[in-house]
Order: structure tokens, then C-alpha cells, then sequence
């Protein structure tokens, strides 16, 4: 009579897989802003990016639908300020459920991606330096 020997092998349940793949998603994407255009002012998104490129060298800005717009004015007040280079646009649709009407309907996306300019740190830190200076003055006032 032959004996058969089995090889136990771990199994790795499936939803600690999944959880790994969404944490590594996630760490891919530490400078990506979602911006809506009813939650918060434009410039907390401008000042985001800002910060977002201080720490990454590189942010991605994406929206949906009516949001777009929004994004692409923070780009550009980024770009006119010359503070980035624009580095990649990419526009799809997503079909999203409906809340209302309880069907699938698409939506227009855009991702931009901006990277930092070469003079990026100089005018930051021009700009951190008036604004040390503005508030001594703005004490003498009270």
C-alpha cells in the first residue's frame, strides 16, 4: 500500500490579499487630490498642492463631472504662478450608480499631474519670507 504525503500549504484568506492590494494602491497614490467643487474653496485646493509638492516633488489632481473645471483652474493658477510643470492630463468616464434614479450613468474624469518647477522652491520660500515680514506689522496694528 503507497502512502501519500500532503504538503500543507497557508492559506492566505482572501480579504487579507485584497486589504494588502488596496494598502499598496494607497501608498501609490499619498499625492492625489480629489477635489470637489461644493466641499471646500479653490484656494484650500491650491494650498494643498502646494504642500503636497513640498513633500512628494509631484501631486495628481482628479474630479469628476461638474469638478473638472475647478481642477483645471487650480492647475493653471499653479502654472501661472510658475510654480509647476505640467507633466500628464488624461480625461475618461466613469459609470457611477445614480443615487435618484437608481441607474448607471457615466461621468466625465481628468487627472492631471503636476510636478515641481525648477523655480518652485525659491519663489516658496520668496513668499514664506514677505509673509514673515507682513506679520510684525500686523502685530503693531492691535
Amino acid at each position: 500500500m503507497a502512502t501519500v504525503q500532503v504538503a500543507r500549504v497557508a492559506a492566505v484568506p482572501q480579504a487579507q490579499v485584497q486589504a494588502q492590494v488596496q494598502d499598496i494602491g494607497e501608498l501609490q497614490k499619498k499625492n492625489r487630490i480629489q477635489v470637489s467643487n461644493t466641499k471646500k474653496p479653490l484656494f484650500f485646493y491650491v494650498n494643498l498642492a502646494k504642500r503636497y509638492l513640498e513633500q512628494h516633488n509631484e501631486v495628481e489632481l482628479s474630479a469628476l463631472g461638474m469638478a473638472i473645471t475647478t481642477v483645471v483652474t487650480i492647475a493653471e493658477i499653479l502654472k501661472n504662478n510658475g510654480l509647476v510643470i505640467e507633466k500628464k492630463v488624461s480625461t475618461s468616464t466613469v459609470g457611477m450608480k445614480d443615487e435618484n434614479k437608481g441607474r448607471l450613468v457615466q461621468k466625465a474624469k481628468i487627472e492631471i499631474v503636476l510636478g515641481k518647477s525648477e523655480k518652485f522652491d525659491s519663489i516658496m520660500s520668496a513668499a514664506a519670507a514677505a509673509q514673515a515680514a507682513q506679520e510684525p506689522a500686523a502685530e503693531v496694528k492691535k
